[in-house]
């Protein structure tokens, strides 16, 4: 299913090992998901080799990309950049779900104290890292903004899986709460993460085990954080680690598409397992009915699924089904 093209990590508290990570001593691995963008994924690894103090080891996972990642990486290698480089190739694309999954249990096994997640479409400000890791916490979320250096964190500060009335359970977000980085404390308290910058103590996996990777992708980092507060543990967003991203949201994906399946799906499927009450795991099927009826009354969008407003329908009718299978999170052990 995948394979190892480089050595095993090296913790920090090996003799051995090099001089990266944390000033406390805790050894730090830097978990990479890529997919076909090569060329952000070379900004992002750039940007991972200006990092002071530097991550003791970089575990790119290339879920079985088409374009000329391979080569990037390879470039990478040869120039040594980033020596504590290791990439991890799928034999087919786990999804994003899948690769953090695989990341992650590799990044712990290898007896790394702390995991810091991150897209192929981000770079971290060169201080980033250091910033995280002068703060003592299990759950750390980096800050992130746009090019233009605005605040575009879109972390709940509220996720509500209690109110049945709450249509989108994220009823309030960082950026939209703070507007500015400026304005945010240092340490701001959020119910949900992106696998974008979210940085986690090896004492959390061996509590809570590894991301669901059934998710594929959307919403895997949500429930990772939903299980992570269930357990006891605090999840911060960090004011001044910043994190950029290359590219723009864009939230409105086509939802009569394949990813408007996952979308539809996985919230869901959340609420299902995650539903504080009846009512609330009832919205699914609410929902559902609602897109149904709704779907002859709405415009096709511009760029949209042909078949347009009843593909949409069959999609989230497809979702709700297979939501249903996913009631319960299966088993995520280390192990």
């Amino acid at each position: 299913m995948s394979g190892l093209d480089t050595p095993s990590l090296v913790p920090r508290d090996d003799p051995s090992a090099g001089d990266g990570g944390s000033s406390t001593g805790e050894s730090v691995a830097i978990v990479v998901v890529t997919y076909n963008r090569a060329d952000m994924l070379a900004r992002m690894l750039a940007g991972l080799a200006e990092l002071n103090p530097a991550a003791d080891a970089v575990v790119v996972v290339d879920n079985a990309s088409t374009d000329h990642t391979a080569r990037v990486l390879a470039e990478v290698r040869e120039q040594g950049s980033l020596p504590g480089l290791e990439v991890i190739t799928t034999g087919e694309n786990l999804g994003g779900a899948g690769g953090f999954r695989l990341g992650l249990k590799h990044a712990y096994h290898a007896g790394m104290m702390r995991i810091w997640l991150m897209d192929d479409d981000v770079v971290p400000a060169p201080d980033c890292l250091g910033v995280l890791l002068a703060v003592d916490g299990d759950c750390l979320m980096a800050v992130r903004e746009d090019a233009a250096g605005d605040l575009v964190e879109k972390a709940a500060l509220r996720f509500d899986l209690r109110n049945p009335l709450a249509i989108r359970p994220k009823t309030a977000m960082v950026e939209t709460h703070y507007r500015s980085r400026a304005a945010m404390p240092e340490l701001v308290e959020i119910e949900n993460v992106a696998f974008e910058g979210f940085m986690l103590r090896r004492r959390v996996v061996e509590r809570i085990g590894l991301p669901d990777a059934s998710y594929f992708i959307f919403y895997d980092d949500v429930d990772y954080a939903l299980r992570a507060r269930a357990a006891g543990f605090r999840i911060l967003a960090v004011r001044d680690a910043v994190l950029v991203r290359q590219l723009d949201f864009s939230q409105q994906h086509d939802l009569a598409g394949w990813k408007g399946f996952y979308m539809y799906r996985n919230l869901f499927a959340v609420h299902f397992r995650y539903g504080a009450n009846p009512l609330v795991r009832a919205k699914p099927y609410a929902i559902a009915a609602g897109v149904v009826l709704l779907s002859p009354l709405r415009p096709r969008r511009r760029g949209g699924t042909p078949g347009g407003r009843w593909s949409e329908a069959r999609n989230v009718i497809r979702a709700l089904r297979s939501a249903r299978g996913m009631r319960r999170v299966p088993d995520t052990s280390v192990d």
